[in-house]
C-alpha cells in the first residue's frame, strides 16, 4: 500500500513516515501543499495523510483540488485545530477522517488501517496473479486456497511484485 504524507513539521512527518514504513507501507513524504497536490495528482496513492496548515497551499485546498479531479483516494486530515467547526470544514471538504494533534501513533495506525479497509470507491483492492491472492486491506495471502503466513518484509516484497507484474 502506498501512502502520501503531506506534513510541514519535519519531526512529525518523519515520525509518521517511520511508523507507517514499520507497518510495511510504502511512504512518500512532502512538506509543501502545492508539491503535495502535484504528487497526489501524479501517483496513484492508496491513502493520503494531510496536515491542514501547510506552506504554499492549505491541506484543505489540496483536498478540494484532488476531489475536484475526481480522485477518490481516502484522506486522513491531521490538524492542531481541534474545534468542532474546523473538523466539520475538513470533513465537508472531502476528508474521510480527521485526527487532531497531538495524537497517539497507535490511533493514527488504526485509522490508517480502517481507511485502507474501505479503500477508494473505485479501487479494486484484491491483487491476484494466477491462484496467488493478496488482500492489502487485511494483509491476507493465499495460494490455491491455502493461507500463507509471511513476515512484514516478505509481505511488502510480494505486494510490490504483484503490483508491478512483468
Amino acid at each position: 500500500m502506498r501512502v502520501l504524507v503531506i506534513e510541514d513539521e519535519t519531526k512529525v512527518g518523519c515520525f509518521i513516515k517511520r511508523a507507517l514504513e514499520e507497518e510495511s507501507y510504502a511512504v512518500d513524504l512532502c512538506e509543501d501543499g502545492a508539491k503535495g497536490l502535484e504528487m497526489a495528482l501524479a501517483v496513484n496513492y492508496d491513502l493520503l495523510v494531510v496536515d491542514v496548515m501547510l506552506p504554499s497551499m492549505s491541506g484543505l485546498d489540496v483536498l478540494r483540488n484532488i476531489r475536484r479531479e475526481r480522485i477518490h483516494t481516502p484522506v486522513l486530515i491531521l490538524s492542531a485545530q481541534s474545534q468542532i467547526d474546523q473538523r466539520v470544514k475538513g470533513l465537508d471538504a472531502g476528508a474521510d477522517d480527521y485526527l487532531t494533534k497531538p495524537f497517539a501513533i497507535d490511533e493514527l495506525l488504526a485509522r490508517v488501517r480502517a481507511l485502507l479497509r474501505r479503500g477508494a470507491s473505485e479501487s479494486p483492492g484484491i491483487l491476484q496473479v494466477d491462484d496467488l491472492i493478496l488482500n492489502p486491506a487485511t494483509r491476507d495471502v493465499t495460494r490455491g486456497g491455502q493461507r500463507i503466513d509471511l513476515t512484514l518484509k516478505e509481505y511488502a516484497l510480494l505486494e510490490y511484485l504483484m503490483r508491478h507484474t512483468g
